[in-house]
């Protein structure tokens, strides 16, 4: 199976890591969460189902919807019956555009891997060459592409520039998301719409392997949130502000030991943030943090209590303060949710 990127907060920094697939529910939530809000006093809302053109039907295959912008256009990633990724487009009237970056690789597990759009319809995400090395991109509205690499990126397999999973991209074409470097730390990074790179590590971060600062999300303000992994393994919030001021807090009952701690996932246009936190004995726990640094904690319903259960997923928070995410039950069945103000 394709490594997990950005997947779940619990699990450990190297499952992170690579070019593989979302497993689907960080990503999948956001859509969900898009609809939701969108037709939270509708009772006629209705879902509809889609597959983007050469997705795969095995294993892990298949087509994994992206962000959704105003309008109603969706960023895909496609994996096909070979695993290869392909970015598609797809509009509101549900024809699809399909894109390949120059240089992504045709075998198994590499390809190009979309993950956000902002209004104006840019996309960005990563490409895995030939290598299996990560390349950041941006596909402008009028589909021309533009690849990046990050100041200090290694060039080794599952090293490189991925782009945030979760709202990387920011209507002014701002990206925010990691690199890899040579010795499997991560840093993070701030490119802007004129291509300047402006790298950063959290102060406690740790240097060792797949240790460091992880970038997940940027609003119109230019306010980066994400999380940071120190020397002990424990995950810690952080928002870093457009002038370079970091922020960073831990919620109260957080765990201080090894992949236990504050994961932190994204920042709305007001900048409250949302996320999860393990506690010392592995459960997991949703919060709310709002702009002026209070914090709001919660579980949904029906949340398991047992290590790695609870509220575990927690995904997208839009400006009105509504989060959707996931939780596992005690049986470890994953559930959606999503939490008014």
């Amino acid at each position: 199976m394709m490594p997990t990127r950005f997947a779940f907060a619990q699990l450990p920094a190297e499952n992170r890591r690579g070019i593989g697939l979302m497993t689907g529910l960080v990503v999948c939530m956001c859509i969900l969460g898009g609809s939701l809000w969108a037709n939270a006093q509708d009772h006629r809302a209705r879902i509809i189902t889609f597959d983007a053109p050469s997705a795969g039907t095995g294993m892990s295959q298949g087509t994994f919807a992206g962000a959704l912008t105003p309008g109603g256009e969706i960023a895909v990633l496609s994996v096909d019956d070979n695993n290869v990724g392909h970015g598609f487009l797809r509009a509101r009237d549900g024809t699809f555009t399909e894109f390949d970056v120059p240089g992504a690789g045709t075998g198994a597990f590499q390809g190009t891997f979309p993950w956000s759009i902002n209004p104006a319809g840019a996309i960005t995400g990563e490409y895995a060459d030939p290598g299996y090395v990560e390349h950041g991109f941006l596909r402008a509205p009028d589909g021309a592409i533009t690849t990046f690499d990050a100041p200090g990126a290694g060039t080794g397999a599952y090293q490189g520039t991925q782009t945030g999973a979760i709202s990387g991209l920011n209507p002014e074409g701002t990206v925010a998301g990691v690199y890899i470097d040579a010795n499997s730390v991560y840093h993070s990074y701030v490119r802007y719409l004129d291509g300047r790179i402006t790298t950063f590590d959290v102060a406690g971060a740790g240097t060792g392997t797949f240790q460091g600062t992880l970038a997940f999300s940027i609003n119109p303000a230019g306010t980066v949130s994400g999380d940071y992994i120190d020397a002990t393994g424990a995950y810690h919030g952080y928002l870093r502000h457009k002038n370079g001021a970091i922020t960073k807090f831990d919620v109260p009952g957080a765990g201080a030991g090894s992949r236990l701690g504050t994961f932190e996932r994204s920042i709305n246009t007001r900048g409250d943030v949302d996320g999860s936190y393990a506690d010392r004995s592995g459960t997991v726990h949703g919060f709310l943090r709002l702009r002026d640094g209070e914090i709001n904690t919660f579980d949904a319903p029906g949340a398991g209590t047992g290590s790695g259960q609870g509220t575990n997923d927690v995904g997208q928070i839009n400006p009105a303060g509504e989060i959707v995410g996931s939780y596992t039950d005690a049986d470890g069945v994953f559930h959606g949710f999503l939490r008014t103000p």
